[in-house]
């Protein structure tokens, strides 16, 4: 069997890049198991010595062939993930790709990079004839020595590192494409940790009777979720002027886990809010009692400054009826506060809670949130819907009024509701067969204690995906992201880190809609590719990310395994078509018929078809392995 190529410093000149081994028709040299090289040879003297100064051999990376061949799909973004944790927490060895010496990689570094795309990168187009395989792996080219100027320069540190690059598929349905980070960092559980949940789960049902108390939040969930905390649970929140907290009788184990003969009042509650010249303010407030289902307090609330939008359609607050109310929100503020000081302490009920108690500015230290208690198909950290949840495990539809936006009332309702199932049926209702588990947790288990992780993102990584790392880094540049990961190497056994610029610069990223306000609407473009920057346009964006590459890679030390995947392709095409598609079905919800819409406006089985090939085609990324060398 012959040895794969380790990989290179890059900072090497790409013209002394080493040649891959080639058989007689000049492909890459094969075994009789149909292992593909992956890394480079480097046969100096002074690497073979640094390696005997490591003592065990290097690492290496092998694709194997005759296993991508027998697979239906590409190499998904759940193998990555898997094979990451062989070589970070000693999880079972992947098929598709063979690691020698897995156990003398000492960090593991994996970078999310969405925009790089064949063309960029200079590789030929994926096969699509019925006798060539789109899933095996393909040979990089080395960078040309004088690029032209009418095509985009490529990676300098791609095509100089590594010889080949794998497709890859995200995950999805026939419709859409599901989060690639979610898909990298939530993955079922073992079959051993499976067993273990099972029997602690039959273990506390045993224990303990049909109580909604069971399911308050626990001091750690609501921190991980962002609940304003009261100062006397945890000093991680610092209240703001305006801000007032429940007085409860007793701080103590008590509070979250109350005996028997306690027999707090329970409350759902649901806030409407509406736009004002200085952001959001409360609009409307309803609490419903859990016991008897009666309405105890639904009240609108005067507005302390001008009203630029009522956010009609999700608040289902209008300028008629806020001109109604009498009550300020400090009146409303004290009357809830009143409600909930009461003794023994009452427990709040609702969906995604936290966005209430804000809005209130109420810091309320017993919590029940039916979009914790209850899963999200796709597992967490993703929450479902209130709507969805309803229909899903109550069997009745709700927030489908339209433009006349959600009833604060019937979204409490639906949290009662929820919560009665819940009692009903245990723990387990509501939740799905496949455990899911955070990529960290499951390190945290590793037999080699457990593995020190980083994640250096955009935005707030640890309110999402690096909830259970060691470390998080919040980044607002790519810059940040490379120095984030540079300052962490050193103490952090696996490292992720995500660059965004290429794929803003391509328009890929756009705007998300909040529960409040709508994504913005898509260009009216016939093909995603009519607002592509020109190669011209993308060269600075390119140098900027190699030279940044270039950087970490120095910086790594050595036998770093590098795991370098795009994710995705360009989405905006499929993300066009299905607004298009969401747009119409609502339209039918609301009683339209389809002559009275537009041709503009209408879903056909053509639009259907070209659906599923943008969703195929948004699917496909790319993965490059490698090891830096001693």
């Amino acid at each position: 069997m012959s040895s794969p190529d380790q990989v290179q410093s890059t900072s090497q000149p790409a013209s002394k890049r080493q040649k891959v081994d080639m058989d007689a028709n000049g492909s890459n040299t094969q075994d009789d198991e149909g292992w593909t090289k992956v890394e480079k040879r480097k046969a100096k003297k002074q690497k073979k010595q640094a390696e005997g100064k490591l003592g065990a051999s290097a690492p290496k990376f092998m694709y194997s062939k005759g296993e991508i061949l027998k697979r239906r799909d590409a190499v998904g973004i759940n193998d990555i993930r898997e094979l990451v944790l062989h070589l970070a927490a000693d999880g079972p060895p992947p098929s598709w790709v063979r690691v020698e010496n897995p156990r003398s990689v000492t960090k593991v570094v994996a970078l999310l990079i969405p925009g790089l795309t064949p063309d960029i990168l200079g590789l030929p187009p994926l096969p699509t004839s019925a006798t060539a395989n789109p899933n095996v792996p393909i040979a990089v080219p080395l960078p040309p020595a004088a690029p032209s100027e009418d095509v985009a320069p490529g990676v300098h540190f791609i095509s100089s590192t590594f010889t080949n690059a794998c497709p890859t598929r995200a995950p999805g349905d026939q419709t859409r494409m599901h989060s690639v980070l979610n898909a990298f960092f939530q993955g079922p559980v073992t079959g051993e940790e499976k067993k273990r949940r099972l029997t602690e789960r039959l273990t506390s049902e045993r224990a303990q009777e049909k109580s909604p108390m069971r399911y308050l939040l626990t001091t750690e969930q609501m921190i991980e979720n962002g609940y304003p905390m009261p100062s006397y649970m945890s000093e991680t929140f610092e209240k703001p002027p305006g801000w007032v907290e429940t007085k409860v009788a007793n701080v103590d184990d008590s509070l979250l886990s109350p005996a028997n003969s306690d027999n707090p009042r329970i409350y759902a509650m649901d806030c409407e809010m509406c736009m004002t010249e200085e952001g959001k303010q409360l609009a409307r407030v309803c609490l419903i009692d859990y016991a008897s289902g009666i309405v105890v307090y639904d009240q609108l609330v005067k507005p302390g400054k001008p009203v630029v939008d009522y956010l009609t359609r999700w608040s289902g607050i209008t300028e008629e009826a806020l001109k109604k109310a009498t009550a300020t929100f400090e009146d409303v503020q004290s009357h809830i506060l009143s409600v909930l000081s009461a003794t023994p302490t009452p427990v709040l009920l609702g969906h995604s809670l936290e966005s209430d108690l804000n809005a209130l500015k109420i810091c309320h230290p017993r919590c029940i949130d039916t979009a914790i208690i209850f899963h999200h198909p796709r597992g967490r950290p993703l929450k479902p819907g209130l709507a969805w949840l309803t229909k899903k495990w109550c069997g009745r539809e709700i927030q489908n009024r339209g433009e006349g936006g959600h009833d604060p009332e019937e979204d409490a309702r639906a949290c009662l509701d929820l919560l009665r199932k819940k009692v009903e049926n245990g723990p387990g209702f509501g939740e799905f067969k496949v455990d899911m588990e955070s990529i960290f947790e499951r390190m945290s288990r590793a037999r080699g204690g457990t593995v020190k992780s980083a994640v250096v993102d955009h935005g707030n990584p640890s309110a999402w995906h690096g909830q259970k790392a060691t470390t998080c880094v919040a980044c607002k540049t790519d810059d940040e992201v490379v120095d984030g990961l540079i300052g962490a190497v050193d103490s952090h056994q696996f490292l992720f880190g995500r660059f965004t610029a290429l794929a803003d610069a391509r328009g890929w990223i756009t705007a998300k809609a909040t529960g409040d306000e709508p994504a913005p609407a898509p260009p009216p473009s016939t093909a995603s590719s009519s607002s592509e920057p020109s190669p011209a346009e993308l060269r600075p964006v390119l140098a900027t990310l190699n030279a940044q590459l270039h950087k970490l890679f120095a910086a790594l030390p050595p036998r770093t395994a590098l795991v370098l995947f795009t994710g995705h392709s360009d989405p905006r095409r499929m993300s066009e078509l299905n607004a298009r598609k969401a747009a119409f079905e609502s339209a039918l919800r609301m009683g339209k018929n389809v002559e009275e819409l537009g041709k503009e406006c209408r879903w056909t089985s053509a639009d259907g078809r070209e659906l599923e090939e943008e969703v195929e085609k948004a699917k496909r990324g790319l993965l490059f392995l490698g090891i830096k060398g001693a």
